[in-house]
């Protein structure tokens, strides 16, 4: 029986996205998506969300990289402009849940040092009843740890859970443990997905 409901955060409770910061500075779409795949790729991003300092990722980054020195410490310098707003409707599905009694919790790769940046300023994120960081924990989804940490750090158990992420990778990696995985695309389909599974039980 489903009883607790488990969400990721960028891009299915909230929107963040780098080409907000990046378009309008570089003025071209095309070399904002060159920067970002060439000089700040994701995945150097995500060194971030597992633990490491900013300022170290950044630094080592600028030694690679020295003549888009500027534009590499923009990144985290203005980090907050890569963040939108909530997701549309998703903060809703996660109201009217917690309303409907089941308890609500949060898996995010996300930096230790940015979270906080955010985490007063949507109030979907007051609805949870407990989260994991990845930068705060230092394991990254889909490493099946995180999804085991959430688990006995706040005594659940993984059949009576059910995880959304926008990546299939994620909700793979709780599959992995136990927990039933979706894959977010909007909140409507969302919302369709989760009365699905409880209305099996």
């Amino acid at each position: 029986m489903i009883k607790n409901i488990i969400f990721d955060f960028g891009e299915v409770l909230v929107n963040w996205d780098p080409r907000r910061l990046y378009v309008p500075y570089f003025g071209d779409a095309a070399k904002a998506d060159w920067f970002l795949k060439e000089i700040c790729p994701y995945e150097w991003n995500a060194q971030c969300d597992s633990g490491r300092l900013l300022a170290e990722v950044a630094q080592e980054r600028v030694d690679l990289f020295p003549e888009w020195e500027k534009e590499i410490r923009m990144y985290f310098d203005r980090w907050i402009e890569m963040i939108g707003g909530e997701i549309p409707g998703s903060a809703d599905v996660v109201r009217e849940f917690k309303e409907r009694g089941y308890g609500i919790y949060g898996i995010t790769n996300w930096s230790a040092e940015t979270f906080p940046l955010v985490r007063h300023r949507f109030p979907v994120f007051d609805l949870m009843d407990g989260m994991i960081v990845s930068g705060e924990d230092h394991v990254l989804k889909p490493n099946p740890e995180i999804y085991n940490l959430l688990l006995s750090r706040y005594g659940l158990k993984a059949e009576e859970c059910v995880f959304i992420d926008d990546n299939p990778r994620n909700a793979a990696g709780a599959e992995a443990v136990g927990i039933r995985g979706l894959v977010f695309k909007d909140a409507a389909q969302m919302r369709a997905d989760l009365n699905k599974i409880v209305s099996e039980e």
